[in-house]
């Protein structure tokens, strides 16, 4: 299934041969028609389809169809390895598509490509995206708001990865998704243990075993020994007697939690936090899940390969030494003038109420957050319609423009202070005119200059900005927001700015780079004087957050190879890398492919985040919050990082969980990610399989019941005690639970475990608010599980660690997490848990490492409750 990707050796003016099976039948033999054409290499899909239809009109026995479709009705599909693919990117040149080097490889000379007609979606189908869209809460389908296909482009780019992790997923761990740690297990714990030996106590209905076991025992060898010491007693434990180990499995009491695998049992989470609370091992003996409850529906798509999009080599696309006349597309790097944007104006439905204003349009051109050029207009009135009509010209070519690169438009205003005609005209070369004018800025938008396809972009664009959060406002996180590529939804009520981009008789193509050989090597190190090494070491040795001056980022740059040496000089590095020039850019992905080892990740440009990605060997659920996070500052919705989360999710129930209230929350609360993160939800959900479906679909139906009865609360249509239990009887503990005084009206909710085999009759407590951001508070128990794990490498008692922190928590997280962490002193409470919703979602908060609980989802009586 994984596409072959190698480099491709044809000639942009080379022929290619290939068969068509056109939908249509020979009239005489029934047979499909073929039709075999030359297709120039550098010729785009979309040219291709026009010419296949057009051969077809001249050709075919049945011309009618062909007159009454258009190419736009029907697809491209060919076979690979048994799978179906289809020619998705009508912009890709022919000669980069994934079926040519497919077919070179094979030696075939003449491929087969199948033209079908697109077929409307079965009512089966259109059911199940409505389902995925009321648990995504967007719908994915809807492009009303997008200025290009971008979403749909990235949905279906996505399901190549998915496919290929959920087709090598073990049906029988992902069922399970045992919780173990890679940790050696800290020497306190060694302590609490008696010749290397643990009891655990396995129960089967109402019967119970205690065994002694090894903590370096897998949980096969334990069942094994179990079924030993069991062999003439298996009716007391109800086991038939034809059964065996085989088949069974060990799960912890009253959880939806497994011990199983090939890990010895020391490296269990739970088995760990049992040692650390002094609490005896339960187990209970049962049958092993059914993998078939996570089967994934069936994909309607056909695959589209990983080289879609991708436009081929300078040496393909450049026009140097080509009939101009046989060129269809033109690479960036032959295009030396440079880069400009004509700033038409702005509209706004309602001024502000000073009108006593002027305003002027600031243009960036950054690549995440480094500035690569800057240009502005002149200042005029703020009225309700402020035309300039001008072109900025930027100090950068056109070829020098990196991928990711971003447009960014702002609208500043400030005081009119009488200007002359002098001012009103001045030149929008001048970037510090007005200066001595206190200026604010009101709104904001992006425009990523080379699309998701590698193209340039050209034209007319109408862009409708982002308003800055005003005093007392909700900031969120702007500074991600301040560099989406989204427009605001809101069309009518924010303000828009028109431009225009140069058009062209081509596709401007930025084309791949070809890494080559590099001479330089290793000299360096011979060459520099101990003096600038000692200067070099300092540097790398400062404060990650300190910034870096112009000449330490030269100093890095210049001496680049050693610096690849030391893993802390990496995100320094590519900081400096001036990422407006093209070969400075080329020998920095140079360099990067020269080291073997990579340990650590610049979240800005798109091959560096890949690498980083695809040498991550794992992914911790205390490190998930901020990697989701870093989403943000991608500039593309597709990108390695969003590849990797997906299949983190794909791969692991407990990280699929967490993934997707993550992605909801931030999908209900953030209008500026709200098209990324719903089309990489929709992925994880298309491959997370039926029972997790069914879980998150009872998770939202109960987070929504609860919010509707704080609403229904805070309009004061309820106002006692009683009004709660009857709005919530799907609460198995009503008589505990209450309204809190808080401001936000926050339930106190008890919960009873719905597992027969659960021990203890305690009730589980959640704190359910709706409103409040829990990032911040999600952050601070980040840090607090880190600073477990610092304990532990210090083998300190971490008994200790609650009250420890307990003062850092009430100043930094404020009283919910506050109110969490001294439950955990009182070992009556080790089982709260902190749900808090943000809008209309929910963030579910597992309790901190060392206490007795692991993440429980919110479930009605009927639940299985323990799903991570």
């Amino acid at each position: 299934m994984k596409p072959h990707c190698t480099s491709s050796n044809l000639s942009s003016m080379e022929l290619i041969t290939i068969e068509f099976i056109l939908p249509t039948s020979n009239k005489h033999t029934k047979a499909p028609e073929m039709m075999l054409l030359e297709i120039a290499g550098n010729c785009t899909v979309e040219q291709m389809k026009a010419q296949i239809w057009m051969r077809a009109i001249e050709v075919s026995q049945t011309t009618d169809f062909y007159h009454a479709f258009t190419p736009d009705q029907f697809v491209l599909q060919y076979q690979k390895k048994g799978q179906w693919y289809e020619i998705y990117d009508k912009h890709q040149l022919l000669q980069t598509l994934d079926c040519i080097l497919y077919w070179k490889v094979l030696q075939k000379k003449v491929g087969k490509i199948y033209v079908v007609q697109k077929q409307k979606p079965s009512e089966e189908v259109q059911e199940f995206q409505r389902q995925l869209n009321d648990l995504i809460g967007y719908d994915v389908t809807d492009v009303s708001n997008v200025h290009d296909d971008e979403l749909e482009f990235t949905r279906r780019r996505l399901v190549t990865p998915r496919m290929i992790e959920v087709a090598c997923r073990d049906p029988k761990l992902y069922a399970m998704h045992p919780w173990t740690t890679s940790k050696p297990l800290p020497e306190y714990l060694f302590k609490k243990i008696t010749n290397n030996n643990i009891f655990i106590i396995i129960h089967r209905g109402t019967t119970s075993q205690k065994i002694k076991v090894s903590i370096d025992d897998t949980p096969d060898m334990i069942l094994h020994s179990f079924f030993t010491k069991m062999a003439k007693k298996k009716s007391l434990m109800d086991i038939p007697e034809d059964h065996s180990e085989l088949d069974f499995v060990l799960r912890i009491c009253g959880r939806d939690e497994y011990i199983t695998g090939d890990t010895p049992i020391k490296d269990f989470h739970w088995i760990r936090q049992c040692l650390k609370n002094g609490e005896e091992i339960h187990l209970v003996l049962d049958n092993p899940p059914d993998p078939s409850e996570d089967e994934v529906q069936k994909e309607e798509w056909p695959l589209v390969d990983d080289c879609t999009g991708v436009t081929g080599y300078h040496e393909q696309l450049t026009i140097d030494g080509k009939d101009h006349e046989r060129v269809f597309t033109i690479s960036l790097w032959d295009c030396n003038r440079k880069f400009r944007v004509k700033i038409i104006g702005i509209d706004i439905p309602v001024l502000p109420r000073n009108t006593d204003l002027t305003v002027f349009v600031e243009a960036n051109i950054q690549h995440g957050q480094q500035l690569l050029s800057q240009r502005r207009t002149s200042s005029k009135p703020f009225t309700e319609e402020v035309l300039w009509n001008i072109w900025l010209e930027f100090d950068i070519k056109i070829k020098d423009l990196p991928k990711g690169a971003l447009l960014n438009l702002q609208i500043y205003c400030g005081k009119a202070q009488g200007l002359s005609t002098k001012t009103n005209l001045q030149s929008h070369e001048s970037p510090n005119s007005d200066s001595k004018c206190k200026t604010q800025l009101l709104y904001y938008v992006n425009l990523l200059l080379i699309d998701h396809r590698f193209l340039l972009r050209s034209g007319e664009y109408v862009l409708h900005m982002w308003k800055i959060p005003g005093k007392g406002e909700e900031q969120g996180s702007i500074n991600a927001d301040k560099l989406t590529s989204a427009t605001n939804p809101d069309k009518e009520n924010s303000m828009a700015i028109s431009i225009v981009l140069d058009k062209y008789c081509h596709p401007i193509a930025l084309p791949k780079h070809r890494i080559t050989s590099d001479s330089q090597g290793d000299r360096t190190r011979a060459e520099m004087p101990n003096q600038l090494r000692k200067q070099l070491e300092e540097i790398i040795a400062t404060d990650p957050l300190n910034p870096l001056s112009p000449e330490d980022k030269e100093l890095l740059w210049h001496f680049r190879y050693e610096s690849i040496k030391h893993p802390k000089a990496y995100p320094k590095l590519l900081s400096s890398v001036k990422w407006g020039q093209q070969e400075i850019v080329a020998k920095t992905y140079q360099l990067l492919a020269k080291k073997e080892v990579w340990d650590q990740s610049f979240p800005t440009d798109c091959c560096v985040v890949s690498l980083a990605c695809k040498r991550a060997l794992h992914m911790l659920l205390t490190r998930l919050l901020c990697i989701f996070q870093a989403v943000k500052f991608e500039p593309y919705h597709d990108s390695a990082l969003a590849r990797f989360l997906l299949k983190r999710g794909l791969r692991n129930k407990r990280i699929g969980h967490f993934l997707f209230w993550f992605l909801r929350s931030e999908i209900a609360q953030s209008m500026h990610y709200q098209q990324r993160f719903a089309v990489i939800l929709e992925a994880y959900l298309r491959g997370c399989g039926k029972a997790m479906l069914h879980d998150f679909m009872k998770q939202v139906q109960v987070i929504e019941l609860l919010h509707k009865f704080l609403f229904l609360l805070s309009l004061s249509y309820l106002k006692a005690v009683s009004d709660l239990h009857v709005s919530l009887r799907f609460i198995s503990d009503l008589e505990k639970c209450k309204v809190m005084a808080s401001k936000k009206k926050p339930l106190w909710l008890e919960f009873k475990c719905a597992d027969p085999t659960a021990l203890s009759n305690e009730t589980i407590g959640i704190i359910f608010k709706h409103g409040d951001d829990l990032r911040q508070d999600m952050l601070i128990l980040q840090i607090l599980r880190i600073m477990e794990s610092i304990w532990e490498a210090e083998s300190l008692d971490l008994c200790l660690l609650p009250y420890a922190v307990e003062r850092f928590v009430y100043s930094c997280a404020g009283y919910c997490v506050a109110t969490f962490v001294l439950g955990i002193g009182d070992r009556h409470n080790d089982n709260i848990m902190i749900t808090e919703t943000v809008n209309e979602d929910v963030y579910l908060m597992e309790p901190l490492p060392w206490s007795c609980t692991t993440p429980l989802s919110l479930n009605c009586r009927e639940m299985q409750l323990g799903r991570p």
